[in-house]
C-alpha cells in the first residue's frame, strides 16, 4: 500500500516522478557552459544553440557563429582544478571523432553546407558558486576526423 504523501505526489504530477536533480559532475558542466556561453557573447559571437542533438548519440556543447563569418562547434570541458591535467585534455581521439561525425551530420541539415567551419575548445576551471573562473578558449583545436567526407 502506498503511503498517502506517495499518493498525493503522484496525484499532483500526473502519476510521474519529480525530475530530480542531476548528478554533481553534471551540474559542474553545466555551470561551466554557462560561464562559457557568457564569455563568448560578450567576445561579440552568436550562440545558435546550447546543447545541440544531432542524430540518436552525438550532442555539441555549443553551435555559435564567431563575429566573422565561421561556423564553430564548441566543446566545453570543465574542471574544479588542473590537478589532474588541462581539460581540454579530455578531447580525446575518440570525442574528436564523435564531434567530426556529428559537424558532418550538421552540416548535412545546412542549405549552403559549404561553410567555413571549425570546432573550438573552451576550458572552465573552477566549481559552481565560484564567480570568476578561469576561461580559456582554444580556437581551431582539431581539424574533422580524415575517415569524414564533407557534404557536397
Amino acid at each position: 500500500m502506498l503511503h498517502p504523501l506517495s499518493q498525493l505526489r503522484d496525484y499532483l504530477c500526473g502519476g510521474k516522478q519529480p525530475a530530480a536533480e542531476p548528478p554533481a559532475h553534471l551540474q559542474t558542466g553545466i555551470w561551466g557552459e554557462d560561464h562559457a556561453a557568457r564569455w563568448l557573447a560578450e567576445q561579440g559571437w552568436k550562440i545558435l544553440g546550447r546543447r545541440v542533438r544531432v542524430g540518436d548519440r552525438d550532442e555539441f556543447d555549443m553551435v555559435a557563429r564567431d563575429g566573422g563569418d565561421a561556423l564553430v562547434f564548441v566543446e566545453v570541458k570543465t574542471r574544479r582544478s588542473e590537478l589532474f591535467g588541462s581539460p581540454g585534455s579530455a578531447v580525446n581521439k575518440a570525442k574528436r571523432h564523435s564531434l567530426s561525425r556529428a559537424a558532418v551530420r550538421y552540416l548535412r541539415t545546412l542549405k549552403e553546407p559549404m561553410v567555413n567551419f571549425r570546432f573550438d575548445v573552451i576550458e572552465v576551471i573552477g566549481a559552481r558558486g565560484d564567480p570568476a573562473p578561469v576561461i580559456r578558449h582554444i580556437p581551431n583545436a582539431f581539424p574533422l576526423d580524415r575517415c569524414y567526407q564533407l557534404p557536397t
